[in-house]
């Protein structure tokens, strides 16, 4: 398949993905974990707009900061259709022609240009359908045709920062080539929501690790001995999280590894703070986490004997 129906393949999946984001799901969390979803589709939106002047032969400072800032206004939907039809437009012919663009890392082939749009897209179209929970469809021939062009260039890609670690053991092609781009193919709301919470721990910020907890949250401390003690609502469990805090001299909590199936998750984590001698003592132990509309409802926490 040639780069341009590569392209105008993925992008219309990803318009498509977007005409599916209900109201309430723009600011729901997207596997780019600095993201929102409204931060994701403005993304590639503004990419879009970027083609058509690209590749009409202009450069960045041409363009300048006019495709800064948001570019979906109120309706994302119309903005990201718009966008893909100009950008699908706006390919053909320097492609055939074989012209050259001018990227920020200088002048590059045309359709060199394209395959990165058309992997971004197809990359993105993926984090945009689990971050709605809407079914994925990336085309088989899509994902066969990004993954022969991006073997060379992964390392490149990788080295620049553009994408985070390979994750390995997939068989399918199309898992191989999100975990070849840093992506977790099991991947979930769910997952963000554990990843903003053992930050907000690692931080100490007590207002932050509530804002993850419903107000009917429910904790289970690992002491006294042999059940722990349970505490019931919000109020009661920030109280808990405070009196640790303020008590512990330098406490530090350090996730070490998460697992998420479903609305269960276990968290294991080794938590560390200053003896009063100046050592440092620690503890291992792992959290079972339940979660309930994208927060978390319970915590149950264990720590080795």
């Amino acid at each position: 398949m040639d780069v341009v129906e590569l392209h105008r393949r993925a992008s219309e999946e990803f318009v498509r993905q977007v005409a599916s984001v209900r109201p309430h799901q723009w600011g729901d969390p997207t596997p780019c974990s600095d993201w929102t979803v409204r931060d994701l589709v403005n993304h590639v939106v503004g990419e879009e707009r970027w083609t058509v002047p690209l590749l009409a032969g202009r450069t960045i400072e041409d363009v300048g900061d006019s495709l800064d800032g948001d570019l979906l206004g109120d309706d994302p939907a119309s903005a990201a259709s718009h966008a893909a039809r100009a950008a699908q437009n706006a390919v053909t012919e320097p492609v055939l022609r074989g012209a050259t663009v001018h990227l920020s890392y200088g002048e590059e082939q045309a359709a060199e240009y394209v395959y990165q749009l058309a992997a971004d897209h197809l990359v993105h179209g993926w984090d945009l359908a689990v971050s709605i929970g809407a079914p994925v469809h990336l085309d088989p021939q899509v994902v066969d045709g990004i993954s022969t062009w991006f073997k060379e260039r992964e390392d490149l890609y990788r080295g620049g920062g553009a994408i985070g670690p390979r994750l390995e053991g997939y068989s399918d092609p199309t898992s191989t080539l999100l975990g070849a781009f840093g992506r977790d193919p099991a991947w979930t709301p769910a997952h963000a929501t554990v990843e903003r919470l053992g930050a907000a721990f690692a931080r100490g910020d007590v207002d932050a690790i509530m804002y993850e907890l419903t107000p009917d949250c429910v904790f289970e401390s690992t002491s006294p001995a042999p059940d722990g003690t349970r505490v019931v609502g919000g109020k009661a469990v920030r109280e808990q999280w405070e009196q640790l805090f303020d008590q512990t001299n330098d406490a530090v909590f350090e996730t070490e590894e998460t697992v998420v199936l479903g609305d269960r998750a276990v968290v294991r984590w080794r938590f560390s703070w200053n003896e009063a001698d100046g050592h440092r003592g620690h503890v291992r132990g792992v959290d079972v986490l339940r979660l309930r509309d994208g927060k978390v409802c319970e915590k149950l926490s264990y720590v080795k004997g």
